[in-house]
């Protein structure tokens, strides 16, 4: 079968092979059912996943999630993996915004007790969590505390009475990525963040209070302390200014590498560098240091979510009973173990709009979850719904441990802005049942439902493909907006 002009060959009703062609090192895999296609070859997001496996040492597949779309070098939704010896870095494979991930906060409330509290606590929340273009938080570092947060993420949160120890214990790789070196991490950079620690910043970035409306696998949901009619708290945001400066840097470094090395690729904006390579090694160090940042933003913003919480509604923290479900990421490039070809090999895995997904056993996820597997939070639109999956055996096998992110967007911001003109949103999500809290009018209109694609359709075909498995699905409440 071909769409347009690329072949595609079926293997199942959830997945798609791109065949090696040209200059490919290796084939294509994309996670779709036949309807989504039409969307991501509308999106020119297939081309990308070529132009991926073109990059020297990708290994076994250049893959593509059913939220995948168009992205800078890489789709968003995409995930390679590379030969740590012969393989290469590539900004544009992790993303402009590192380590942009979600938080689920669970707590003791139900949705219907609170409900009467609804206007004042979202108030409160829009109030003490800031939000939109250029918002600035409370905490305010200095130089050589920008350097400790660079260094050491969360850990530094902890150190200064922003995290708990189970804080730390629920989020991915604790909340520190190795091999960080603020040195490597421009001025510039530095500055764009020293005041954003504790903002969500602006487009798809949200903090939501969510119900959970229905659990699919009642093990997994027990684990992750999740029942019929909670309350939960759901953030989403990553690096800030100080993030998107690194990638900036970095891309002009990678370009200058390509013209020195004579790497030759079907597209400029996959700039790259061998891993083991000085610019390698030295982007690496800043990719780490971006994600501490990121790491300890979400952190910070938890705190906040958990004081405001209790203040408003005059409750201890046992009462409340807001605790950290996990934090995980969806732009990063980590080194992991894999299995290849019967062996254990240790694997670059750039995951940009992707999301790490560990089945039951693996030894980076929380003891308490060893048993169900790692948690996934896939955020879909402000007015229908997310969900919570958790990591499977098939994803190790099939996609590097990687699930999709999101919805995925299927109109642009442009667009998506000019079908709303002349109407309300505010009153369109009034009418589904959910209170809105925005910096931006414009901002919202960019994120309004009809942008995304069905978040439904998005988990049936990962959970039905085998890499990752339906636990429970959260029906917004109350949205807190850049």
């Amino acid at each position: 079968m071909r769409f347009e002009d690329i072949p595609l060959r079926q293997i199942s009703d959830t997945s798609w092979e791109i065949p090696r062609t040209g200059g490919m090192l290796v084939p294509g895999l994309v996670f779709a059912s036949g309807e989504m296609m039409q969307d991501i070859v509308r999106d020119q997001a297939l081309r990308q996943v070529i132009n991926v496996a073109h990059l020297p040492g990708i290994l076994y597949r250049s893959i593509g999630m059913p939220d995948i779309h168009w992205g800078y070098g890489f789709p968003i939704g995409g995930v390679a993996a590379m030969d740590v010896e012969e393989g290469v870095i590539s900004p544009g494979g992790v993303g402009y915004d590192i380590n942009c991930g979600v938080r689920l906060l669970r707590s003791n409330l139900e949705i219907e007790g609170l409900r009467p509290r609804l206007p004042e606590l979202v108030a409160a929340l829009h109030r003490e969590v800031p939000s939109g273009v250029g918002s600035t938080g409370f905490v305010r570092l200095a130089a050589k505390d920008m350097d400790k947060v660079l260094a050491g993420g969360s850990r530094w949160t902890a150190a200064n009475g922003y995290a708990t120890g189970e804080d730390l214990d629920f989020t991915e790789s604790r909340g520190m990525l190795p091999g960080a070196d603020p040195d490597a991490v421009s001025e510039v950079a530095k500055r764009r963040g020293h005041d954003q620690l504790g903002t969500l910043g602006a487009g798809n970035h949200f903090l939501e209070i969510d119900e959970v409306e229905e659990l699919f696998f009642p093990e997994a949901a027990a684990a992750y302390g999740l029942f019929p009619g909670q309350a939960v708290f759901f953030l989403h945001t990553g690096s800030r200014g100080l993030g998107y400066q690194v990638c900036d840097d970095y891309l002009d470094v990678m370009s200058a590498y390509m013209r020195k090395h004579r790497i030759d690729l079907p597209d400029r904006q996959l700039a790259c560098a061998h891993i083991r390579s000085d610019e390698g090694r030295r982007y690496l160090s800043a990719l780490a240091a971006a994600a501490n940042y990121a790491f300890a933003n979400r952190q910070v913003l938890a705190h906040q979510v958990r004081e405001t919480v209790q203040r408003v509604l005059g409750m201890g923290p046992r009462d409340a009973g807001i605790r950290v479900v996990y934090d995980v990421g969806h732009n990063n490039a980590k080194f992991e173990s894999h299995e290849l070809d019967g062996r254990r090999r240790e694997v670059l895995v750039h995951r940009k709009g992707a999301t790490r997904a560990f089945p039951a056993g693996h030894p980076e996820i929380p003891d308490a979850y060893g048993e169900v597997g790692q948690p996934v939070f896939i955020p879909g639109d402000m007015g229908t719904g997310s969900y919570v999956l958790a990591g499977v055996p098939g994803a190790m096998r099939m996609s590097f441990g990687s699930t999709c992110h999101g919805a995925g967007r299927r109109m642009s911001r442009t667009q998506a802005k000019q079908s709303v003109r002349g109407k309300s949103v505010f009153e369109a999500m009034e009418k589904r049942g959910v209170l809105v809290a925005c910096a931006s009018h414009r901002t919202l209109a960019e994120e309004i439902p009809e942008a995304y694609k069905d978040v439904g359709a998005v988990v049936d075909v990962v959970d039905r493909a085998g890499i990752a498995r339906k636990v429970a699905r959260l029906r917004p409440v109350a949205v807190v907006k850049g």
